[in-house]
């Protein structure tokens, strides 16, 4: 038996593995390249903000007075301040930084009744946990991600003429046009593909080897991620000291300002003291770390007043999440400038920005989201060709392979149009479930998995193509109507960009759909010159 070359062995581990995880990366994928604009889809499903044109010391004025009118006695008040990417103004007290709270309108200050909706950030959320149990779905994602990566280095390997094949592209040729369709994906968007699922890998690398966290830091999380992003000394240590009886103690008399066992004052009893103007410190503030995203004022009113200034997510290549620079709420005086990262740390930032596309502004989200819609499309053509390629070899197979191939064929609707379909039905729940409904974020979630599942339904009772036809065209009609339906429920024309989009990718399903429907040209036999000669 004559053994099989290298080039064939990577081929069938290519065809294979890309069908095993196929399916898993064009759920990742989709809602990946949706999650690029994830603050402008949450802003468009919470119609109730209003645009406005406040600076932002201006809209931190307006959360200060309703936090010093509803709030005066918290300990500790937190301000999300409107941006860009989100118009947004939320406040609240106590340690919560992110999420809940009371949203304001930024003109007037006064609280607004936004709906509670699963908002963009269920895309963001999906794509790298698949909506399971955090620790699980990261690994089934990062499994789905190294299968990417070897589907994609032994496909330059096994098309060693794939630049060629970028140019050629011969519609309604069946099989010959899916693959043709798949390389031009594949090779077009290629350094994206290697970036973007390395990058993905690289985020989450202590979790799939936390070898080195669990030998410096006994396999605690927080302490690393602390020590990771250059957190003060002494935080760390007041994390990993357990406190025990003389602890208690301990801080018992620090509370009240003594040295512990020597009744001596360790700091000035606190005071009611005034606020410092807010506006110096966000200018300080924005020339260190660029845009400001959000405040946290620690013992508001008090002379040992903190107010810590945390940096806007996609100013830099570098991901600044966890920077933050602190001043002294009364004098204004800086505390501590954000921490400088390690080589070792900035490489990591590095990676992590380049993931999220956290620079560049709306042309590099762009440029990803156009790149992300190539590599679905990709992913889309290579399940298909599978089934396609082994659509006439059912019978030599037997019964069991005929069944594996037509669940398979059935599987690819679901995921492919399925998921499309199923996407856009979570922004018409947005717009259709009541707004005073109990578990209204829950319940477009669910009808985003019940839309997923009724799709699979749907493919396993219609035939094939009917199948594809319809997801496809209904996932176009819905996408095309979708601004009709805005106009209607809400009357409001913010959202624009993201509606107009929308537009765009409905013709495109609508193209998709419309060309599943065409037979396949066959190929006119070429005439010889001598049959030619005789005529």
């Amino acid at each position: 038996m004559k053994s099989k070359t290298i080039t064939q062995s990577l081929a069938w581990l290519h065809t294979w593995g890309g069908l095993i995880f196929g399916w898993i990366l064009f759920a990742i994928f989709l809602t990946g390249t949706l999650a690029v604009f994830d603050k402008e889809i949450d802003s468009w499903m919470r119609p109730e903000i209003p645009a406005h044109t406040l600076t932002p010391s201006e809209a931190a004025q307006r959360a200060l007075d309703y936090l010093h009118a509803q709030q005066p006695n918290a300990s500790t008040w937190n301000i999300g301040l409107p941006t860009e990417r989100s118009p947004g103004l939320t406040v609240s007290s106590g340690e919560q930084r992110r999420g809940g709270g009371v949203n304001l309108d930024p003109e007037s200050g006064a609280p607004l009744d936004v709906r509670k909706t699963a908002g963009g950030g269920f895309f963001f959320r999906f794509h790298f946990t698949l909506d399971l149990p955090r620790n699980i779905g990261i690994w089934v994602v990062g499994l789905a991600a190294m299968g990417m990566l070897v589907a994609l280095v032994s496909g330059i390997v096994i098309h060693k003429k794939f630049f060629k094949d970028f140019f050629t592209f011969r519609p309604a040729k069946g099989q010959r046009s899916w693959l043709d369709a798949h390389n031009a994906t594949g090779v077009l968007v290629l350094p994206f593909h290697l970036m973007i699922t390395y990058t993905g890998l690289v985020i989450f690398y202590l979790t799939y080897m936390p070898a080195a966290m669990d030998a410096l830091f006994d396999g605690d999380r927080v302490a690393a991620s602390g020590a990771l992003r250059g957190a003060p000394a002494e935080q760390r240590a007041e994390h990993n000291h357990a406190p025990g009886k003389q602890d208690i103690a301990t801080a018992g008399a620090r509370r009240e300002g003594q040295r512990p066992g020597r009744g001596e004052p360790l700091h000035p009893v606190s005071q009611p003291a005034p606020l410092t103007a807010i506006g110096p410190l966000l200018a300080e503030a924005e020339r260190s770390m660029g845009p400001v995203s959000g405040l946290s004022i620690k013992h508001p009113g008090r002379s040992d007043a903190r107010i810590e200034a945390r940096p806007l997510l996609g100013n830099r290549i570098e991901l600044t999440k966890g920077a933050s620079m602190v001043f002294d709420g009364v004098t204004g005086k800086v505390l501590r400038q954000p921490p400088q990262s390690r080589p070792s740390l900035l490489t990591q930032k590095v990676m992590s920005g380049l993931h999220f596309a956290q620079f560049g502004g709306y042309p590099m989200r762009w440029l990803y989201f156009v790149c992300g819609l190539a590599s679905c499309a990709m992913l889309a053509t290579g399940v298909v060709l599978f089934t396609v390629k082994r659509r006439r070899r059912h019978d030599s197979e037997g019964v069991i392979g005929a069944m594996l191939y037509h669940a398979a064929e059935r599987i690819n609707v679901a995921v492919v149009a399925g998921l499309v379909l199923a996407s856009i039905a979570l922004l018409w729940a947005n717009r259709l479930l009541p707004l005073q409904w109990a578990g209204r974020d829950q319940w477009e979630v669910r009808v985003f998995f019940l839309v997923w599942l009724a799709s699979l339904g749907h493919a396993i009772v219609r035939p094939r193509l009917a199948a594809w036809r319809e997801q496809l065209g209904l996932a176009a009609l819905m996408c095309l109507n979708l601004p009709l339906l805005n106009l209607i429920v809400v009357n409001r024309g913010d959202g624009l960009y993201l509606e107009l989009t929308l537009v765009v990718i409905g013709a495109l399903l609508a193209w998709a759909a419309w060309q599943t429907g065409q037979p396949a040209r066959q190929a006119v036999p070429r005439k010889s010159s001598n049959t030619l000669e005789q005529h």
